[in-house]
């Protein structure tokens, strides 16, 4: 590691040092249905450094959610994502924003998160609207893997992407599985250690065989884009 990455490396762990306390006080301002988490992006599989509030059932060292997965891919071109609403996998509706964090390079090396319990709202929000006769509630909302362990968000977008596909992966043609490979690496998966390995497993095919379709989907990328290495 050069002094540069150094003094680099040192300049983000004082901007998530500075943050901790902020994200305190804003779980402290907002109350219990409001959580504050604090990513450091530069370790994926735990990437959670602070928690305050207790939405999602975060914790120190837990892993990042698709979320921050897909920020994860966008690299330095992420942008904050403010005011989206996701269920939690026990049903649980919450409204988040999502703040990256950029050093001053203005590359991305985290994020800091904020959760808040919206169910309660949506409930009388949904029973007012009945009683004033508004017509049927909106449609499903996704589900977001707020996971402590990275295995668990890999599977879950693994079955995500595998959903929207007919049948099993023996059964998919040969675009579909590139555009499987293709759609988990655009989700930032493939940005985590271990987890073509993890793909492969799940999908019940080589290594070998997983990291062909991964070279394959990126190559046939980088031609529909005009993107060249």
């Amino acid at each position: 590691m050069t002094a540069d990455d150094q003094a680099l490396d040192a300049e983000r762990d004082a901007i998530l040092s500075a943050l901790t306390p902020v994200a305190d006080g804003i779980a402290a301002t907002f109350g219990p249905l409001c959580e504050a988490v604090l990513h450091d992006y530069r370790k994926p599989e735990k990437s959670v450094v602070a928690v305050a509030g207790s939405v999602t059932g975060r914790t120190v060292g837990g892993a990042m959610s698709e979320i921050g997965m897909g920020v994860l891919a966008r690299g330095d071109e992420a942008s904050d994502e403010l005011n989206y609403v996701t269920r939690t996998g026990n049903g649980t509706l919450v409204k988040s924003s999502t703040m990256v964090l950029r050093d001053s390079t203005g590359a991305v090396f985290g994020a800091l998160c904020l959760n808040v319990d919206v169910s309660a709202v949506s409930q009388v929000h949904g029973l007012l609207g009945a009683l004033a006769g508004l017509g049927p509630a909106p449609a499903e909302l996704p589900t977001t893997t707020f996971g402590n362990d990275i295995d668990s968000v890999v599977d879950a977008l693994v079955d995500a992407h595998q959903s929207r596909q007919r049948g099993s992966w023996a059964e998919l043609g040969r675009a579909e599985r590139l555009e499987l490979f293709g759609g988990l690496d655009a989700r930032g998966v493939f940005a985590v250690r271990g987890a073509v390995e993890q793909v492969a497993a799940r999908l019940g095919i080589s290594r070998a065989s997983a990291y062909n379709y991964l070279s394959q989907a990126r190559a046939a990328h980088d031609t529909s884009t005009g993107e060249h290495t």
